[in-house]
């Protein structure tokens, strides 16, 4: 079998490279990660190397190159079918990609206001009414699903799946910035952070020295 590869930016501000790197520790895969600091020097010439878009991350696998976090996980979900990447009913599939849908291309405000900085803790920004409506629907999003599948397991559709692999960067985020949940969403939140691979990308983004400014927000 080809070996996979993933390229990924700098694990303390790179959320999207989180996505598909717990996807892929999910699907029990064997891969290897080529990281590219971001913002400096030869970094765009880099991921270039790699894929067209010139972004990470970028998924390897043989000659095969794929890119953007959501498009590398469906091809795991195809790939790694015991994985069980997706809900298995139809209509849980079409709810847990809609939502990963909508965290892929919404919730621009909260990534603006907020931005990734996993190693980071006891920051506070100034919390806007569009900032407030962003983090009311996330919270709606997560409570609903846990109302649906509290009983099968602490993941948003019970068992760990793509849709929490796009929400895991978002809860890393409010625990960063202070943001106060409760109930389903609180508790989903807490299964995010002791989340042992999580801690393990956590773990690995506090050895980094890289600093990017414009991430370092909220001191």
């Amino acid at each position: 079998m080809d070996k996979l590869e993933l390229v990924i930016g700098n694990k303390v501000y790179s959320s999207w490279s989180l996505r598909p790197w717990l996807a892929l520790k999910h699907a029990g895969v064997a891969f290897s990660e080529i990281r590219i600091s971001l913002y400096v020097p030869g970094s765009k010439k880099e991921m270039l190397r790699h894929a067209g878009s010139g972004k990470v991350p970028i998924l390897k696998h043989g000659a095969l190159s794929i890119w953007d976090s959501l498009a590398i996980c469906e091809y795991l979900a195809e790939s790694f079918p015991a994985a069980r990447l997706w809900p298995e009913s139809v209509a849980e599939r079409a709810t847990a990609r809609s939502i990963s849908a909508e965290m892929h291309s919404g919730f621009t405000t909260i990534r603006s206001t907020m931005p990734f900085n996993c190693r980071a803790r006891d920051r506070h920004v100034m919390r806007t009414p569009d900032v407030d409506a962003e983090v009311k629907r996330v919270e709606e999003i997560w409570n609903g699903c846990r109302a649906r599948h509290q009983t099968q397991g602490p993941w948003l559709f019970g068992r760990f799946t793509i849709a929490d692999a796009m929400f895991v960067p978002v809860a890393l985020r409010f625990v960063t910035y202070g943001v106060e949940l409760a109930g389903p969403a609180r508790d989903y939140m807490d299964t995010v952070e002791t989340h042992p691979p999580v801690q393990e990308w956590i773990a690995s983004a506090r050895e980094e020295r890289e600093v990017i400014e414009s991430s370092e927000v909220g001191k």
